[in-house]
């Protein structure tokens, strides 16, 4: 069996496990493991090698520049504080204690151990976010959970890169250094990715041919990686920067049609990366295990001890940054809740950042010697992370349940519902004005009619009867209604975008009905 017949085995395999677990509301990541775990058992299946380049630069961007286009600025700056705690604290003390960890129980030479610790310090985006679409978490807990899984990546690449060096090289680590080497990193990145994100805004706002568009959202995360690893700063933080820019202001770079035929091949493209992506790690792992030296087949014993270690650390860490934070800002006498906490600590799931990472280890030493127990490095991470995926994720769901913080469907069904009446409300008072007919002298005759279907159409919205229709859609003045919707549909979406701002509605609920206003202008385009 051809290399090429695996990955189109593989493609059709993750397609099917993905399908059934939404159809039976499993997590897909966790399934897809265990899936491609069982593939990779079997004795005619060939051994899977994957180049460190194929997730790097093909997988990862268009994953991650998906996942930050999720999150908004808005949802950054509430909660920046408690995700800065995250970023910088947790993940180093994780690295740290992997390390000790690591160096105490298995063979692992004392920068051999940093380097794992490294890996694994950070939450992976990618997992995170296929996780957590299936989960109704707080607006607030999302965009926590969701912020540092995307921006952690920055503080374990720099300490990844300086445990490598240290390696491969044998210098010694400074303070001084690591700082420095940090900002270039994090810094030069975040400036690359604005960068592009601005050039792709100045693009986009002169360009209305879907087919171009839709070719520079998918180039976008690949010149924003590339040009950052070229100058030696972090692609990652490039394309973060870069989604999460475009994510809070692509909804006013295009038109509607052009914004749905985005959404769908990108839609398209994350959904086919992370099923192949998650089911080859769990592939690599049998593998993985065949490269292994004599003295290095604890593993089994070896993993979970380490998993238990992120955890354990986790715990220790965002229970008391939660509990100052609660008592910095509390009012009254609430009391600090074990909910969120307990809900944030278990969603640290490790996924494909940490494989990338791990995969990039240099075979080689400066010397021309083989680096040690790099085969052992990439099995504890392989492991972790398919430990982890199915683990915390076939378990996230019940934890979040058992919480009770997850939000009702009706709440978001009230909301949803809420945000309809009021951007409906919005474009009637806005039609009663365009009543003096003289405004819209352009539209002939057939003015007065539209005006009075339009306004039922909202009324009949005010009262949750959007599925209201005509006797008689031809006898209707077409054209004219056609142009007085779409300016009702444009003052909607621009309430729509001012409730959110204003923290009114989530992200989610913004996201929903702008998809249904950009759906409804896109059928009138089409009649035109």
């Amino acid at each position: 069996m051809t290399g090429l017949t695996v990955i189109l085995l593989l493609v059709v395999l993750a397609t099917a496990v993905t399908t059934g677990a939404r159809h039976w509301s499993m997590p897909a990541p966790s399934l897809l493991v265990v899936a491609g775990l069982i593939v990779g058992l079997m004795p005619w299946v060939p051994e899977v090698r994957l180049p460190p380049h194929v997730i790097n630069v093909l997988v990862l961007p268009p994953l991650l520049f998906a996942s930050a286009g999720e999150i908004s600025v808005r949802d950054l700056r509430t909660v920046w504080r408690p995700v800065t705690g995250l970023v910088f604290g947790l993940v180093l003390a994780s690295a740290v204690a992997v390390g000790y960890v690591a160096r105490a129980i298995t063979p692992l030479t004392t920068v051999s151990a940093f380097i794992l610790g490294s890996v694994l310090a950070s939450t992976d985006p990618v997992a995170v976010s296929a996780l957590g679409r299936r989960l109704s978490l707080p607006p607030r807990v999302q965009a926590m959970v969701q912020a540092e899984s995307l921006f952690n990546d920055a503080t374990s690449l720099v300490l990844y890169k300086v445990a490598v060096v240290t390696a491969v090289s044998g210098s010694a680590v400074t303070v001084g250094g690591t700082v420095e080497q940090f900002l270039i990193l994090a810094g030069g990145g975040a400036l690359i990715g604005a960068v592009v994100a601005g050039v792709v805004t100045l693009i986009r706002r002169r360009t209305e041919d879907p087919m171009l568009v839709t070719v520079i959202a998918l180039v976008t995360p690949y010149a924003s990686y590339v040009i950052a690893e070229d100058t030696h700063t972090s692609g990652v933080t490039a394309v973060i920067v870069s989604g999460v820019v475009l994510g809070s202001t692509g909804h006013k770079l295009s038109s509607a049609p052009v914004r749905l035929q985005v959404h769908a091949v990108y839609d398209t493209v994350t959904f086919l990366l992370e099923s192949v992506v998650f089911a080859l790690i769990g592939l690599e792992l049998p593998s993985t295990v065949r490269q292994l030296a004599h003295d290095e087949h604890g593993w089994p014993l070896w993993v979970p001890v380490i998993v238990f270690t992120l955890l354990a650390i986790r715990l220790l860490w965002i229970f008391p940054l939660s509990a100052l934070i609660h008592y910095r800002h509390r009012e009254g006498d609430s009391r600090l809740s074990w909910r969120v906490p307990a809900v944030l600590s278990w969603a640290g799931t490790r996924g494909v950042m940490p494989l990338a990472a791990a995969l990039s280890i240099p075979l080689t030493t400066d010397t021309g010697a083989p680096l040690p127990h790099r085969a052992l490095i990439l099995m504890l991470t392989t492991g972790t992370v398919a430990l982890t995926l199915i683990f915390q994720g076939f378990t996230l769901a019940p934890v979040v349940r058992l919480s009770g913080i997850a939000l009702e469907p009706e709440h978001s069904a009230r909301e949803e519902a809420r945000t309809r009446r009021h951007i409906a409300k919005a474009a009637l008072d806005e039609l009663k004005k365009l009543g003096d007919l003289d405004q819209l002298a352009d539209l002939g005759a057939a003015a007065e009619a539209a005006l009075k279907q339009a306004r039922r159409q909202l009324e009949a919205r005010i009262h949750q009867a959007e599925d209201a229709h005509y006797s008689d859609p031809d006898a209707r003045p077409a054209d004219a209604y056609r142009e007085i919707r779409r300016t009702l549909i444009a003052i909607e979406a621009a309430e729509l975008q001012r409730l959110y701002k204003a923290n009114k509605i989530s992200s989610a609920t913004r996201r929903r009905i702008q998809r249904e206003l950009d759906l409804e202008e896109a059928s009138l385009r089409a009649r035109d």
